[in-house]
């Protein structure tokens, strides 16, 4: 059965502040592990009011000190704004403190926009040399050859797991060419989805990491115990994509009723776009949901988020998620 893992990137809701959000992630991630989510991720995203997780490493760290056994990582470190080196020592030294335990996923994109990836010293054509910069940093990741000059100190013979995300084409060729496992943001970009998996699929060269294609997915969950409950929910993740896509990001904001009748054609249908793969409702609608999913993409890991405002409500979600996952690994 397909594996269920969690992706957060801390939301800051409004009336809040960062040191609950963070408090807030460590929760659910404690709560993810006793449930048996497979891994738990947080995303490099920089000047944005509603996520907390910009320092990615540091919040990675908090959250795995603070569990036991489930895997934690990135989706991801957008690895141009960073020197190889860095990173490599950044999840090297995560990797010495939770040994098997940490995965390292890369993207291309700057995660911010332009103006704030020049505060972040980030060379604007960095991203024409991701695929030179991620096999340099998992050569750090090795044993040290015969007059290599350059170690990564932790890090160096540690292997930690690296994956490719994406949300184009581009990262499914590189993740097929380098014989990477492969993370798909189907969660806001899902546009691509199908034919970036036949080219995965279709050009995979085993490696080292991985023999065979390995997909993760990224899905909008929000379970509540009625379907409308649900609903309103979601309504906090719409107001926030609208927010964003106008120039206007904030905090997560309060769910709103009825917040769908207020919006102009053109807004519905941005959001019926970037937001399809999104299963909202009750727990036989999630349950069936996820199958159906799952059945269209062949899915071989399903990474979940859930941008909801109420963090009980937020951790109840990922119960019935837990729950309608188990029903159909039983029925399997």
């Amino acid at each position: 059965m397909t594996a269920l893992s969690v992706l957060d990137l801390s939301p800051i809701v409004e009336g809040s502040n960062a040191s609950q959000s963070l408090a807030n992630s460590l929760d659910l991630a404690r709560h993810a592990e006793q449930l048996g989510y497979k891994r738990y991720w947080l995303a490099e995203h920089h000047n944005m009011p509603g996520i907390a997780s910009a320092a990615t490493a540091v919040v990675i760290a908090h959250v795995a000190g603070g569990t036991k056994t489930i895997r934690v990582g990135a989706g991801g470190i957008m690895l141009p704004n960073h020197a190889p080196l860095v990173i490599a020592e950044q999840f090297g030294t995560l990797a010495a403190l939770h040994p098997g335990r940490i995965d390292l996923g890369l993207g291309r994109a700057p995660g911010t926009d332009m103006g704030t990836a020049r505060a972040l010293r980030r060379n604007l054509e960095a991203s024409d040399n991701f695929p030179q910069d991620v096999v340099e940093l998992m050569g750090y990741f090795q044993p040290a050859e015969a007059g290599q000059r350059i170690h990564a100190v932790p890090g160096e013979g540690q292997k930690v797991p690296v994956w490719i995300l994406g949300s184009s084409l581009y990262g499914a060729q590189l993740a097929a060419m380098l014989g990477l496992p492969y993370a798909f943001a189907s969660h806001f970009a899902p546009a691509e989805l199908d034919h970036a998996l036949d080219i995965y699929r279709s050009r995979f060269q085993p490696s080292e990491q991985l023999d065979k294609p390995y997909v993760m997915l990224g899905l909008n969950v929000f379970a509540a115990p009625t379907d409308a409950e649900a609903k309103l929910l979601f309504t906090s993740l719409q107001q926030a994509f609208v927010n964003l896509r106008t120039g206007r990001p904030g905090r997560l904001p309060p769910p709103v009723e009825g917040y769908d009748q207020t919006l102009e054609q053109m807004a519905k249908t941005m959001l019926s776009q970037a937001l399809s793969c999104a299963v909202v409702g009750s727990p036989e609608t999630v349950r069936q949901g996820i199958d159906a999913f799952v059945r269209g993409t062949g899915a071989d890991e399903l990474m979940v988020t859930a941008q909801i405002f109420d963090h009980a409500a937020r951790v109840r979600s990922f119960e019935i998620l837990a729950e309608a996952h188990k029903s159909l690994s039983q029925a399997a």
